[in-house]
Formats: structure tokens, C-alpha cells, sequence
């Protein structure tokens, strides 16, 4: 007898600040590979247990427990139990952070981090809980913003701190960021190792292990991360998944459609459908 695994993931936009994405998913089997958002991950953990990688170590987040990833973060995403695990997630961007720093200190816009990447505050569970509820009922805009404007107030003050910046005891880190620039700014190019080496002034061999231990990941996949928050962009303003795939540098569609599945656990097409543009 074959057993159907069915893995789930269903995206929307909330009628808060600018869009802020929102993710509900239920996965057996899904394993993400090392990928980042633009934005943070909050999520809340319905059923199950989650075990990710995030900031150097794996953690594990089980029922009721809080998930914290901070933006551009490196981390993935596995099944800490038979049963797979259920949960909701919002995914906030530094600006929706900065405004509410500088109603809190009045003292300029700062986006918080989180050291923690899981964390037990019920209360701030079920607060997360309200706001997914509301969104899928369609709620006003007003309660909607409320919601989460306490939400956001709550992980700041609570749970947040400033960032630690290592020391650049190489010499080479600002030439690395110049890099990242560049990949930033090109994601489509099809650029050679040698070439960003050149950059960084910095031999092929020492590059990549340099880039690896400041970002995370090697060269190719932060070009890869970076051409998926492109497509995410572009798939969100409706451009057909297919041009994607080719205005984002992918070499065709399936390649195209197996790293956005690794890293958002959906399909492309299906993303599109469900995380329509928000309008005013």
C-alpha cells in the first residue's frame, strides 16, 4: 500500500504596512537547504517539531515554541518528528522593524536582532495565532496593523538586541562586501569565480573560504539565494514564471523550479497564485 505524503505550504499577503507576506504550511517530509529571506521569519509552531540550522548551530522548535530568524540569516529546515510539523509564519522586513524602534526610543530607525533563534512566550504565540486568524478572515487593515504592530513591539523589546559586528581580522572583509555588492546588484550574470576573486583581491582558493566564513555560504549559492528573492519579486508582480526563470539567470525552468522549492518548500506557479501583489 502506498502512503500519499502530501506537503503543504500556502502564502498570502496581509493588509498590513506595506504587504507583509505570511506562510501557512504543513510538511511531512520537506527538507529546505541553506537558504535566506529579505526579510525576518517569526513563526509559531502549531504541531510537531521543526530542527533548523541558524547562526553557526541546529536548534529545535517544537509546539508552541516561537522561531526567530533575523534577515538575510542562513538557516534551513527539516522534520524533527515522524509526523512532520505544522506551523504559520509573517515574514516582517527591517523597515517594518525600524518603525517601531523609533517610536520606542526616539533616538533614529535601528532594526533589531535576535540571538536567540527559538524562543517560549506563549503569550507572544498566541498573539501570532490572533493575527494569522484575522488575516485569513479578511479583517480590516486597522486591526490587522494593530495586531502586529504589538507583535513586533513585543519581539523588540523582548527578545531583541543589537548586532554583533566581528572584527575584520582577515583585512579582506570590506573587499568580500564589495563582492556581495556585486552579486547583489547582477544576480542574472553569469559571472566567473575569477572574476569575483579579482573583486576581492584575493586568490580563487582564499576567496571562497573567505566569502564562506563571512556569509555563510559559498559564492554560488548566495548567487542562487540572491536570484530567488529577484524572482520573488518579479513572480509577485505577476511576470510569468517561465520569463523568470530567464530574467533571473536560471538555466531553465526545472532548475529554476527545484531551488525555489528547496528554499520556500512550494512551487513557483503556486507562490504566484496565492502571494497576489497587495494594493492600497
Amino acid at each position: 500500500m502506498t502512503i500519499n505524503i502530501k506537503e503543504q505550504a500556502n502564502f498570502s499577503i496581509a493588509n498590513a504596512f506595506d504587504g507583509i507576506e505570511i506562510v501557512s504550511a504543513d510538511y511531512k517530509k520537506q527538507t529546505f537547504s541553506k537558504h535566506v529571506h529579505e526579510g525576518y521569519t517569526i513563526g509559531v509552531i502549531d504541531k510537531g517539531a521543526q530542527r533548523f540550522y541558524r547562526s553557526g548551530g541546529v536548534h529545535i522548535a517544537d509546539k508552541n515554541a516561537i522561531i526567530l530568524v533575523n534577515a538575510d540569516d542562513v538557516h534551513t529546515g527539516e522534520s524533527a518528528t515522524a509526523g512532520g510539523w505544522i506551523y504559520r509564519a509573517m515574514y516582517p522586513v527591517q523597515s517594518d522593524f525600524e518603525r517601531v524602534s523609533d517610536d520606542l526610543y526616539g533616538r533614529g530607525k535601528f532594526a533589531p536582532y535576535f540571538n536567540s533563534a527559538v524562543v517560549n512566550d506563549l503569550q507572544l504565540a498566541e498573539q501570532l495565532r490572533l493575527l494569522f486568524y484575522q488575516v485569513d478572515n479578511n479583517a480590516s487593515r486597522l486591526l490587522t496593523e494593530t495586531i502586529m504592530y504589538s507583535i513586533l513591539m513585543r519581539l523588540t523589546l523582548g527578545h531583541s538586541t543589537l548586532r554583533h559586528v566581528p572584527k575584520d581580522i582577515s583585512g579582506s572583509k570590506s573587499k568580500l562586501i564589495l563582492v556581495k555588492e556585486y552579486i547583489d546588484s547582477y544576480p542574472a550574470e553569469d559571472i566567473s569565480l575569477s572574476k569575483l576573486a579579482q573583486i576581492a583581491g584575493l586568490s580563487q582558493y582564499h576567496f571562497i573560504r573567505q566569502f564562506k566564513n563571512l556569509f555563510d555560504l559559498a559564492p554560488h549559492s548566495y548567487q542562487i539565494q540572491v536570484r530567488l528573492k529577484k524572482a520573488k519579486s518579479l513572480l509577485k508582480l505577476g511576470v510569468k514564471p517561465v520569463m523568470v526563470a530567464t530574467d533571473c539567470g536560471f538555466h531553465d525552468q526545472s532548475h529554476f523550479n527545484r531551488h525555489f522549492k528547496k528554499a520556500l518548500g512550494t512551487t513557483p506557479s503556486k507562490f504566484q497564485k496565492q502571494a497576489v501583489l497587495y494594493k492600497n
